[in-house]
């Protein structure tokens, strides 16, 4: 399976710089990048093909994660059958998205299409997050808060051209949005291979490993500057459902400006085990009525006459779960979920969870 990378970020972020950096750094891995931007000529594809040899594959007319889609498919069809021909050699691939993309239906495809599912493994999706323009462009771009949404990873450009306190109500405000990803500030591209690449951030489809810290009690330790777990979240009995009145980092966010984002999280925990039939049907029907508001979510649950810990996590209306490790004797059993979304009914799906309960 060759994994991929989505690429990610508002027009300006930095995505190039970054992958810039990525194709010129000495790691020994060959990467293929697909790269999408509106227009007729490509000014990126000067800045990226030097001497490194790098295999570039353009689409300069649309939008893969839109309209044109499928032109994804065929280029990563094109790419794996080089592959297996050997006329191409490469380890992974990286898509950057234009500035305007929507990257759900990006990820989406790596699930629908079983040719590609077979191929490849979608690791991951980085966004990247421009800390001067940010508020303004999450505010005016709904398009800006679904790239947040999305993320397995954040990370925070351009944070030299604003104070600590912005960058401090910036951190809230993604962290709100979006608690399960990791927030990094990203100097000029400047991101260790490790913090891109095997994030294992979409294991669908594959045996669901468990971050060690996801069943952590909440600690919010949003200094970004060091490499830390990819699970941060909100306790959904600690806080009110609006995170109105919720301290993390250390200070209380009601000094915190209010921003109606459309995209919001929520997490769901209880240490009562889950019926697994009821909890099937519930679910089945969330996806169905609401999966396309829903842009990820995740969970480790508790489940009656189960001794292992159940896994869960997935993407609009797609969804995998496996069995993970045994509970151990001296660990307490607990569910936790994480639910990103738009407009998402939060007391609705809660009370719908807590039926399911033992």
């Amino acid at each position: 399976m060759i994994p991929v990378t989505i690429l990610t970020g508002f027009l300006g972020s930095g995505k190039t710089t970054l992958l810039k950096r990525i194709l010129n750094e000495k790691h020994g891995m060959k990467i293929a990048v697909i790269e999408n931007e509106f227009g007729e000529e490509n000014i990126d594809n000067e800045i990226l093909v030097q001497e490194q040899g790098e295999q570039i594959v353009q689409m300069s007319n649309g939008c893969i994660c839109c309209t044109i889609r499928g032109d994804l498919v065929r280029a990563l069809g094109d790419l794996a059958e080089k592959k297996r021909s050997g006329e191409l050699a490469f380890d992974r691939v990286v898509i950057e998205t234009t500035g305007l993309a929507n990257p759900g239906p990006v990820a989406q495809t790596f699930f629908i299409d079983n040719e590609i599912a077979d191929e490849f493994l979608l690791d991951a999706i980085i966004t990247l997050v421009d800390a001067k323009h940010a508020d303004n462009q999450l505010d005016e771009h709904e398009v800006v808060q679904r790239q947040v949404g999305f993320a397995d990873r954040l990370f925070v450009t351009k944070a030299d051209l604003v104070d600590e306190a912005a960058l401090g109500e910036l951190r809230h405000r993604l962290v709100h949005m979006n608690p399960k990803a990791p927030i990094k500030l990203v100097n000029f591209g400047d991101a260790d291979i490790k913090e891109i690449f095997d994030l294992r951030g979409f294991n669908l489809n594959a045996k669901l490993e468990i971050d060690p810290d996801f069943l952590a009690e909440d600690d919010h330790d949003h200094d970004h500057d060091h490499a830390h777990g990819h699970d941060h979240d909100h306790d959904h009995s600690d806080c009110d459902h609006d995170h109105g009145h919720c301290a993390h980092d250390g200070h209380a966010h009601h000094h915190h400006a209010h921003h109606d984002d459309r995209i919001k999280s929520f997490v769901y925990r209880n240490d009562r085990p889950f019926d697994p039939n009821k909890l099937e049907d519930f679910l089945g029907g969330v996806l169905q009525i609401y999966g396309e508001r829903l842009l990820r979510y995740k969970g480790v649950l508790y489940m009656k006459g189960v001794d292992r810990k159940v896994v869960f996590q997935g993407v609009h209306q797609m969804m995998g779960s496996d069995l993970a490790a045994k509970w151990l004797p001296a660990e307490k059993k607990t569910n936790k979920m994480v639910f990103i979304g738009i407009d998402l009914p939060q007391d609705l799906i809660t009370d719908g969870l807590d039926a399911c309960l033992v």
